[in-house]
């Protein structure tokens, strides 16, 4: 487990998605914008809130806005990792209208999921009182895991491994193909990487194993809340504890009563659902004027 600072990401990551979406949208044209909206004609374009949430993603909204139009300018109101209310104008969009009407779905696609995931991740963390690190898994959809994970992050959450190459965690299939915990623990040591060891743990007696074998996090899975305050008991600090299994907001406050370090809540990004959010548009008299609040994001 890795505390990432919460930072904007890198264009890299997320330009080339905003790309394929923008084509998958597309197809062969915009058929209704073409026919009914002058390609000369300027509009200014605003995202408002419909309910209570955080954001994540506006770098990403504002890149689907300036992939078709690389004059526009996106002024942000709020910033990633802010709480809004409903009524909250999150961003002002300034550009040409043809473009900002092509782009706006995915744009909202984007922002709207990404939103989504901060917000549950936050209140997840907030439900935990500071006693427990909430963190999300790989139950990401494919190709915008770094998206969905920053979008964790904006929520205050903690990110577990990105990938598989990016930490061990040995699961009850290799347990089972690898001959036990004891062996995969042994053939793991052998591998001889510089990682701390994670390992699953379904039962006590696994636990038991695990803590004598010299893992460094045990994973409880599934276990009930008598079964996991018996294993942190056990494990007496020799072993970072982490809790995954129906996690769920109403449970929290008892996992978090355990005295488990870690709780992995899938649900933050294979569930999360899209905040609501609006653009509304309309002609701009006035293009070049700049907005007083906010920051600008020019391409």
């Amino acid at each position: 487990m890795r505390s990432v600072p919460f930072a904007p990401l890198e264009p890299a990551l997320y330009r080339e998605a905003v790309r394929r979406a923008l084509a998958e949208d597309l197809g062969w044209g915009d058929v209704t914008t073409e026919a009914t909206v002058d390609p000369s004609l300027r509009a200014r374009g605003v995202i408002l809130a419909k309910c209570e949430c955080v954001i994540a993603g506006l770098d990403i909204a504002a890149e689907a806005f300036s992939q078709l139009d690389p004059a526009v300018v996106f002024t942000k109101n709020v910033e990633d990792g802010q709480r809004c209310s409903a009524g909250t104008t999150i961003a002002v969009v300034r550009g040409f209208a043809a473009a900002m009407l092509t782009a706006e779905r995915t744009a909202l696609n984007f922002l709207q999921r990404l939103s989504g995931i901060a917000s549950v991740t936050r209140r997840y963390v907030d439900a935990t009182g500071g006693t427990i690190t909430i963190l999300d898994t790989r139950k990401t959809t494919p190709t915008l895991r770094a998206l969905e994970k920053y979008a964790v992050r904006a929520g205050g959450g903690t990110n577990h491994r990105a990938s598989l190459d990016d930490g061990i965690l040995i699961k009850d299939n290799h347990i089972r193909l690898g001959g036990g915990v004891a062996e995969v623990m042994r053939k793991m040591k052998t591998a001889h990487l510089e990682m701390p060891i994670e390992i699953e743990a379904q039962s006590l007696d696994q636990v038991d194993e695990a803590v004598a074998a010299g893992a460094d996090v045990i994973l409880l899975d599934n276990l009930a809340i008598e079964e996991v305050r018996v294993a942190v008991k056990r494990i007496a600090g020799r072993a970072k504890i982490e809790l995954s299994g129906g996690v769920t907001l109403d449970r929290l406050a008892e996992l978090a009563g355990t005295g488990a370090d870690y709780v992995s809540v899938g649900a933050l990004t294979h569930s999360a659902s899209a905040v609501d959010l609006s653009f509304e548009l309309e002609p701009d008299p006035s293009p070049r004027e700049s907005t007083k609040a906010g920051s600008s994001v020019e391409a």
